[in-house]
């Protein structure tokens, strides 16, 4: 008993619990830090294109020299300068392209978040699915251990000559056919924690026991699908303006205060200047470009528009998709009663027969029948268990809802 104890022990320490796996793969999972890293590039590029509103400062310096000296000019000069730069007028570029970035870094965010939010439902299914399949390996290991019983049985029968080698026989193969189911789902166990250890960011060897909340009064939020394709929609309208101001004045203003050094000089190649302050106001119109910037203005727009049909399909698709979420639970619900009805009715017949076979009323294959259908009513149940919480989530999911929230 002590031993059984310290085997049974770790489990239940090292069992991780649902909640626990989807807070860990929020931050640990490859593809949400990378989706993280993007949403940040994106608001960098919101700061970047705010900064366009500041003058820029540059600095720089020249050497020349010329071996055989032009008249009046130095043979080496070398020089020094500072020079500051404003676009006082972009034609609404700086403006649109600020607009640009931050609908795509909103865009960025949405993404992010519908990402985790799918990767939070996948997990919650490989969770119950992997406790559906332990639920099954549980009552093959429970049929294992019948069929274990009833065959040290039959031997010893068969041994004073009351039971036919067929019955043992009959008794193996079962045997043999549930160690080879066994080994089944132990594999998709196996595979099943496998790709949830990739989609969580570490190894998972045991999971707990865990409920999902009942939805009710639960309103519809906009998925997060949605809200991205509305903010990469936006986006391309902002740049389409941002072409447009190419067609617009451009002004710019720029002050460079230059230092002159010279070297090699004469009364015939004199000294320039030793300092110049040059104060230059630019105005730049394009007049023609053989529509070239309208093209790529309505290229932009028909983009936008493929955007906006595509919002319109997810819209609908969300709607849908509540709305068949909504029914599994309905019908899940339906299979939980069903398959009850079906164990409690496979619990007593195999009660009655077991009786039966057991006094010789009835033979081993009506026996192992009974069985089998009681294990498959076992695991059906429990199946159905553990799909009534995958429809919760689901529902959750297509509602725009975090379902670690809705986990008791």
């Amino acid at each position: 008993m002590t031993k059984l104890l310290l085997l049974v022990i770790p489990v239940f320490i090292y069992a991780e619990s649902l909640k626990s796996l989807l807070d860990f793969a929020t931050t640990n999972n490859k593809l949400v830090i990378s989706k993280d890293f993007k949403e940040m590039a994106r608001e960098k590029e919101v700061e970047s294109s705010k900064s366009e509103y500041y003058p820029t400062i540059d600095a720089g310096a020249f050497y020349s020299r010329d071996d055989d000296r032009s008249k009046s000019i130095p043979g080496d000069t070398y020089s020094g300068y500072a020079k500051i730069s404003l676009d006082l007028y972009s034609g609404g570029e700086t403006q649109n392209t600020i607009k640009q970035n931050q609908e795509l870094s909103l865009s960025a965010k949405y993404n992010s978040l519908s990402y985790k939010k799918s990767l939070q439902l996948s997990i919650t299914e490989d969770y119950y699915n992997i406790k559906s399949d332990e639920a099954t390996l549980n009552a093959l290991k429970d049929k294992e251990l019948q069929l274990l019983a009833e065959l040290d049985r039959v031997k010893k029968f068969f041994d004073v000559g009351s039971a036919t080698i067929d019955e043992i026989d009959r008794l193996k193969a079962e045997y043999s056919d549930n160690l080879y189911q066994i080994d089944q789902v132990k594999y998709q166990i196996i595979s099943l924690k496998k790709l949830l250890s990739i989609k969580i960011g570490k190894r998972v060897d045991s999971i707990a026991e865990a409920f999902i909340e009942e939805p009710k009064d639960i309103t519809k939020d906009i998925s997060d699908t949605i809200l991205a394709l509305k903010s990469s929609a936006s986006a391309l309208k902002y740049g389409a303006n941002v072409i447009s101001s190419a067609n617009m004045p451009q002004v710019k203003v720029e002050d460079t205060y230059s230092l002159y050094g010279y070297e090699r000089y004469d009364k015939t190649h004199p000294e320039g200047p030793e300092n110049q302050n040059k104060l230059m106001l630019t105005l730049n119109m394009r007049l023609f470009d053989m529509g070239v910037i309208t093209k790529q203005k309505e290229a932009l727009l028909l983009e936008e528009k493929a955007l906006q049909s595509e919002v319109e399909y997810a819209i609908h698709e969300q709607d849908v998709n509540v709305e068949l979420a909504m029914l599994k639970i309905g019908t899940t619900k339906a299979q939980i009663k069903s398959a009850k009805s079906s164990l409690e009715s496979a619990e007593s017949a195999y009660k009655t027969i077991s009786e039966k076979y057991e006094v010789g009323s009835v033979d081993n294959v009506t026996y192992l029948d009974a069985l089998s259908v009681r294990t498959n009513a076992k695991s059906q149940y429990e199946r159905a268990l553990n799909n009534l919480q995958i429809s919760y989530a689901s529902y959750y999911y297509h509602t725009n809802k975090n379902i670690k929230e809705y986990i008791k």
